[in-house]
């Protein structure tokens, strides 16, 4: 027991560093590569199609990424996918920064959202590596990653600009490809137990059945809902300030504190999950989605988006750790492949969608209309998991009965 136990230890280790670097790259390319796209394109709602590109290269990758570590294993997956993803996307998009070609950049953002594409399963080798009671627990750990990358992230993008001076905004992504290196090689350490694998001849459920759950239904619309609002809103932020007037390092202070209210809430909330459980969870979290909205809507000073976007961070937290705590509910050791696959396939669908969309909706109905048009998904999310919560209450006393008896 005492073995197994530093070996979960040190498996969550490696996918806490490797979630920590490959979010650096996220967080950088959604702080910056709206403002390069609208440098390197004439046509202002195009501006940010780069990030959007990120989210399609992600969705591109999802399934085939499921599938291909459920084929190899997952240590070679996220090996295969920081080194094509993280460190040759990072090139071509430095490359293009130097050519002053915006469809290159698109090219290097798509393979950076092909590393995101991969990276998204560590919360789930989470799962594979970690005994059932302490699994809520691991992908919160994993996802906290993300508090350390909060603040390398839009450092990156601002403090290594002008590393070189003849390619501006060119350095972050030099350095993106530098960490994904690194993370390639720390992910060669992780060691995934037989039990984390599927077992030979275990048979698989048809989709259908898996997806005619309730459960698997509200998980995958929380999460999927939760991020195309947080990345929607959060792909606007940069492009809205910037029109204000802001600099870009009042910028990257409201994107630090966003991305510190995505992860850092991370060290509770699977023990706020295992405690109160998870439909109280994600029910909290649609309220806090809710706030940051119409705060949003009361104005446009420094203050205003600092609290949203801090708020916009906590409410996906909410939604996505519990949705995917929810998901892992829902399927066996022989079903994780294509579940989970299709899981993320559907929400990064919606989240290239939101970030396509995002500059034009911007332009259309202005920071208030924006954030306000995000009320009605919230309380779809909210009417859905407040039904789960009511159906399996009724039926607990029930089975209970049913079992004295």
């Amino acid at each position: 027991m005492r073995a197994a136990s530093r070996l979960e230890k040190r498996n969550v280790a490696i996918l806490v560093a490797g979630q920590t670097l490959y979010m650096v790259a996220t967080i950088t390319v959604m702080t910056l590569s709206g403002v390069v796209g609208h440098r390197l394109t004439p046509a202002a709602e195009l501006a940010t199609l780069p990030v959007a590109m990120m989210m399609i290269g992600t969705l591109l990758a999802t399934l085939p990424a499921s599938l291909y570590m459920k084929r190899v294993g997952r240590r070679r997956g996220f090996m295969v996918g920081a080194l094509l993803g993280g460190v040759l996307g990072g090139l071509v998009a430095f490359a293009a920064i130097a050519l002053a070609h915006f469809w290159l950049f698109c090219l290097g953002n798509l393979l950076l959202g092909g590393y995101q594409g991969f990276a998204m399963y560590y919360r789930f080798a989470a799962v594979d590596v970690t005994r059932p009671a302490f699994r809520s627990r691991a992908i919160s750990l994993v996802l906290a990653g993300g508090v350390v990358a909060a603040f390398l992230g839009p450092w990156n993008a601002s403090l290594t600009s002008d590393w070189i001076a003849a390619v501006p905004d060119g350095g972050p992504y030099l350095m993106i490809a530098g960490l994904a290196l690194v993370a390639m090689l720390i992910l060669g350490g992780l060691r995934v137990p037989a039990s984390g694998e599927p077992a030979p001849g275990e048979i698989a459920r048809p989709m259908a059945e898996i997806g005619a759950q309730s459960r698997f239904r509200v998980a995958l619309v929380a999460a999927a809902t939760g991020y195309a609002i947080m990345g929607l809103v959060m792909t606007a932020t940069p492009l809205a300030m910037r029109a204000l007037g802001f600099e870009m390092g009042q910028v990257a202070f409201v994107m630090q504190w966003h991305v510190l209210g995505m992860f850092a809430p991370s060290f509770f909330t699977g023990g706020l999950i295992a405690r109160f459980g998870i439909t109280r969870i994600l029910l909290v979290g649609t309220a806090i989605l809710a706030a940051s909205s119409l705060l949003a809507a009361t104005g446009t000073g420094l203050a205003q988006f600092w609290v949203a976007l801090l708020l916009l961070g906590v409410g996906w937290n909410f939604l996505f750790i519990g949705g995917s705590t929810l998901l892992a509910s829902t399927h066996g050791e022989a079903e994780r492949g294509k579940v989970q696959g299709i899981n993320d396939l559907v929400i990064f669908s919606l989240v290239a969608a939101g970030s396509l969309l995002s500059a034009s909706l911007l332009r259309q109905l202005g920071w208030t209309g924006l954030n306000l048009a995000m009320l009605g998904p919230i309380v779809l999310v909210a009417a859905l998991t407040a039904w789960l919560g009511l159906s399996e209450a009724r039926v607990r006393p029930a089975r209970l009965g049913s079992e004295r008896r």
